[in-house]
């Protein structure tokens, strides 16, 4: 890659032909996740996502969100703190998620119901909290959508004792096409800058919650959706689609 392409048009023009690739090659994959999801709500099941790192971006994409579905979930590693009464130090310690036992106590904190999806978002796949969450919920009987990058995870080794990634466990994978270390642009005597995972991952989330909701309405079923709470009657609105899921998603501003 010439010095002329780390630039802001360089990342433009690269990272617009990732997602224009990837919009066609994942259409099968992403019509598989949307069955996923439209099954999981039509059988009043939550979807839980759950990531660590940047890949909370595309947690908060799906969860919680205007123009996204309301029966969502968001997991975080806080969850320790903020439901299950660990001291706010143990987040300070930045190998937290490479413990064992982590993600089973933030699964057993939400309470999900059998017919609850699970997405978990990791673009290595390989930390030993992505996993071991993948593999729990896999345990006790929910489908497992991953989001992550096919080519980073086939690159590194596992980080799990079993020796399974993410992307092993998942019942359906959306590969965000990222390169190794995420990363587009090369730069001259080696590095790269400009991280790629989170503009291609909220393009399969989107597109995966567009098709659930066309499969949702093509059912009969009027998909439930949050409107803006910035717009006159969307926070009443939302309160009010909220109550069929009371106790089962938290809303909390960290």
């Amino acid at each position: 890659m010439s010095v002329e392409s780390v630039s802001a048009q360089g990342f433009a023009r690269e990272s617009l032909t990732v997602l224009d690739r990837i919009t066609e090659s994942a259409r099968e994959s992403v019509a598989r996740a949307a069955e996923l999801i439209a099954a999981c709500v039509r059988a009043d099941g939550v979807v839980h996502a759950f990531g660590t790192g940047h890949s909370q971006a595309i947690v908060l994409e799906l969860a919680g969100r205007a123009g996204g579905l309301v029966p969502t979930n968001r997991l975080s590693i806080a969850d320790l703190v903020l439901y299950g009464g660990d001291d706010p130090s143990v987040l300070d310690d930045p190998l937290l998620e490479r413990e064992s036992g982590v993600a089973a106590r933030i699964y057993d904190l939400a309470a999900p119901r059998p017919q609850d999806l699970f997405v978990v978002i990791s673009n290595s796949g390989v930390n030993n909290v992505i996993v071991e969450m993948a593999l729990h919920a896999k345990e006790q009987g929910h489908r497992v959508l991953a989001v992550t990058s096919l080519t980073h995870t086939r690159a590194v080794p596992a980080g799990h004792p079993s020796g399974r990634k993410l992307a092993d466990l998942a019942d359906v994978v959306l590969d965000n096409a990222a390169p190794r270390g995420d990363a587009l642009l090369e730069l001259p005597g080696g590095g790269s800058v400009c991280a790629l995972s989170t503009l291609t991952g909220v393009m399969l989330v989107q597109m995966t919650v567009a098709e659930a909701s066309r499969l949702l309405l093509a059912a009969g079923e009027r998909p439930p959706v949050y409107v803006s709470a910035n717009v006159p009657g969307g926070f009443e609105g939302n309160l009010e689609l909220e109550k069929r899921y009371a106790g089962r998603i938290r809303r909390t501003a960290s």
